[in-house]
């Protein structure tokens, strides 16, 4: 007798079928492999979600066949042809191996050519009789046309084509991928997996907004059946990738407002009145509305999480200052924070300038700061003595204890990621947030980068300050400009120079700047004093350096980027930024910045030859305005999102199909779907919305969206 269980007698148990999982690692979907998936790898396609989400880059319409007889030099277009003749050639220098295959429709033949590629010969040999499609670029060569280094595929009786013949998606690629091959195993995966994935919106949401479903968003975003098809799977997604940023981004700001109690300042007149009475200028008009915005929420018993944009020298210290005066008068402290030690330093020294007769004890914290230095400024901190304390990174170090920290303010945002700004707001009891930049964003952009930050905007300039005048020059230029730092030196000015941007390393910029100052110290200005300045220098180097450009004692400072943000040296009216064409926009005005800040004309002179429209552009744009908002959307316009600004450093995932330039009415509508979703529901509690939790608690997991403020 049979056991309990004991399997019957000549039957096998086969163990029950595995769900698919989208999280599977993309080498284990048909084609791919150890090879190709580490070619995927290198554009962030590990798993099979990723692979059904690398979207096409655009889509081709390639439904309208010509014949060979038709074609013209110059045109694109798709033809069908049977393959006659394959081979391998030198070419007329014997520098290198052309494959030639000749495809024939009816009476006439055109030529396929491709560069060192011999064993594509081979590949069509066993092709010899049969048709293929092939898509490229037609042109007259010695035979009569050819099309060179096309897109082909064999036609079959039994295989649909996926590169000719109907919309063609365009994917992006890395060395050792190609389309077809792409084409053919993101179509295998389609097949296999799209039944798999659920769909996270809510039906009322989609039937409010006329959104397709998932699975046929995704089918025809690859492989559309028509133009229809694609408008309406491409709006589908863009929709559901915004709708679920924001809806993160509700989350977080909701967590934030809601669910943690703030400090109630008192913000009467008294706390402010000392400050302003010492103040040798009157506030622009904009600069006292942003201050009452803050004002306000600084009065509720709400943490503030605001974002404080301004471009260059529009006066956004003299605001955060007005802040801290509040915290301080209410016996809270208020912390600074910058990226650098240079800006941390500027922004000391200013702040003790500005307040050294109101008896407000103000301590530097940096990293660079002797032990001794370091233990004196935390004794000062921990024990209240400090009232306004500025640093960099140093402040969120595990053993900087603040007495009562009720206001955060940190500078040049976008160089810190999400969680140092919640570390250092975890010092204190929630305490009310500013975060400043002077480089101005898009409004499209502050809605995905910023978009748990409620928003203030300088935009007026102090009155009395001049334009700085900025100059293109040719590279053959250069001995002009060269006498024009002489003069504005022999008049008592200094300069700055900004050697070439090198991306490589920051080893090779400092190099590169050594030796610009060598070769101007010695060929070019003996007589002069000059200085360099670049990353690679000790804190202390570049604190020296510095320090002896604001006392005059360096006339010309040669410097990297080091020097692109907050460092003020009134008597500096000139910077020449060489090639100039390999920085960005918004670089080059912040650059420009550092000048332009008593009542001497300054100038900017970008020396550059650029070899490209886009750098042309850049260099169009900046030479004819200095309003950092329009050089912000014009740099977005030229650069793209991604390039504009580095989002996943700011604590943002980069977007994979959705475009802020182009996609303006989805982003708006998507937000106010998702705010008004999380003022509905919270928590996104209800039932009908917990899968829609759980796509962004997985989405944005390692971005701490939802759980960190």
């Amino acid at each position: 007798m049979q056991g309990v269980g004991a399997p019957t007698a000549g039957r096998v148990n086969k163990a029950p079928p595995q769900p698919l999982s989208l999280d599977a690692d993309v080498r284990y979907v048909k084609g791919v492999g150890e090879r190709i998936a580490k070619m995927f790898g290198k554009m962030g396609v590990f798993t099979v979600r990723d692979l059904l989400m690398h979207f096409p880059r655009r889509h081709e319409d390639r439904r309208h066949l010509r014949r060979i007889g038709q074609l013209r030099p110059g045109e694109t277009a798709t033809v069908a042809g049977k393959v006659i003749v394959a081979d391998n050639v030198r070419s007329p220098k014997g520098s290198m191996i052309l494959t030639k295959v000749a495809i024939q429709d009816g009476q006439d033949i055109a030529y396929l050519v491709w560069f060192n590629q011999p064993f594509l010969k081979n590949v069509f040999v066993k092709l010899l009789g049969k048709r293929i499609m092939v898509y490229g670029v037609a042109q007259y060569g010695n035979q009569g046309i050819e099309i060179v280094s096309p897109e082909w595929e064999a036609l079959s009786e039994d295989r649909d084509p996926l590169s000719s013949g109907r919309i063609v998606p365009i994917y992006p690629l890395t060395e050792g991928l190609y389309q077809n091959n792409v084409r053919r195993i993101i179509l295998g995966a389609l097949e296999k997996y799209v039944p798999a994935i659920k769909d996270v919106l809510p039906p009322w949401l989609r039937t409010a907004r006329g959104l397709v479903n998932l699975d046929y968003a995704l089918r025809n975003i690859h492989f559309p059946e028509s133009e229809h098809a694609l408008e309406q799977a491409r709006f589908r997604l863009v929709y559901e990738e915004f709708f679920l940023l924001q809806l993160a981004l509700a989350l977080r700001k909701q967590n934030f407002v809601e669910n943690e109690p703030g400090i109630k300042f008192d913000v009467s007149v008294e706390c402010t009145k000392a400050f302003y009475e010492i103040l040798p200028f009157e506030l622009t008009a904009a600069q006292k509305r942003v201050i009452e915005e803050i004002a306000r929420d600084m009065a509720s018993p709400k943490p503030m999480n605001r974002l404080l944009q301004g471009d260059v020298g529009s006066g956004k210290t003299i605001v955060a200052v007005a802040a801290m005066m509040i915290a301080i008068h209410n016996g809270y402290q208020a912390a600074l924070m910058a990226p650098t030690e240079i800006l941390a330093e500027q922004h000391y020294l200013v702040l003790r300038r500005m307040l050294e007769g109101l008896g407000i004890e103000i301590v530097l914290l940096t990293g660079s700061l002797k032990a001794a230095e370091k233990q004196k400024a935390q004794m000062k901190v921990s024990s209240g003595e400090a009232q306004i304390i500025v640093g960099t990174h140093a402040l969120i170090q595990e053993r900087v204890e603040f007495h009562s920290l009720g206001l955060v303010v940190i500078d040049e945002q976008h160089r810190f990621g999400v969680l140092q700004r919640a570390a250092l707001r975890q010092k204190g009891w929630n305490p009310d947030v500013l975060v400043m930049t002077a480089t101005p964003i898009p409004r499209t952009l502050a809605l995905t980068v910023y978009g748990d930050l409620d928003i203030s905007v300088i935009d007026e300039m102090p009155p009395g300050r001049k334009q700085v005048r900025t100059h293109w020059k040719f590279t053959e230029d250069r001995p002009l400009v060269y006498e024009g730092i002489r003069k504005l030196v022999n008049q008592g000015r200094q300069v700055y120079i900004v050697c070439p941007l090198i991306e490589e390393s920051e080893k090779l910029q400092a190099k590169a700047a050594t030796e610009l100052a060598e070769h101007l110290q010695k060929d070019v200005f003996p007589d002069l004093r000059l200085g360099l300045l670049h990353g690679q220098m000790k804190p202390a180097e570049k604190d020296e350096v510095m320090t002896r450009f604001r006392n005059g004692e360096i006339q010309v400072l040669i410097s990297t980027t080091v020097i692109e943000v907050g460092v003020d040296v009134p008597n500096a009216c000139a910077m020449v930024i060489e090639d100039a064409e390999r920085f960005g926009l918004a670089q080059i005005h912040q650059l420009r910045g550092r000048v332009g800040r008593s009542e001497h004309q300054s100038f900017c002179v970008l020396i550059s030859d650029p070899k490209t429209d886009e750098g042309r552009r850049r260099l169009e744009v900046i030479s004819k305005t200095s309003n950092g908002f329009e050089i912000a959307e014009e740099d977005l316009r030229i650069r793209g999102p991604g390039e504009f600004y580095g989002t996943r450093q700011s604590g943002l995932p980069s977007l994979k199909i959705a475009d802020v330039l182009k996609d303006v009415a989805i982003l708006e509508q998507s937000r106010r779907d998702a705010f008004d979703l999380i003022r509905r529901d919270p928590q996104l509690a209800s039932a009908e919305h917990a899968a829609l939790r759980q796509e962004i608690e997985k989405r944005f997991e390692s971005y701490e969206l939802v759980a960190v403020s």
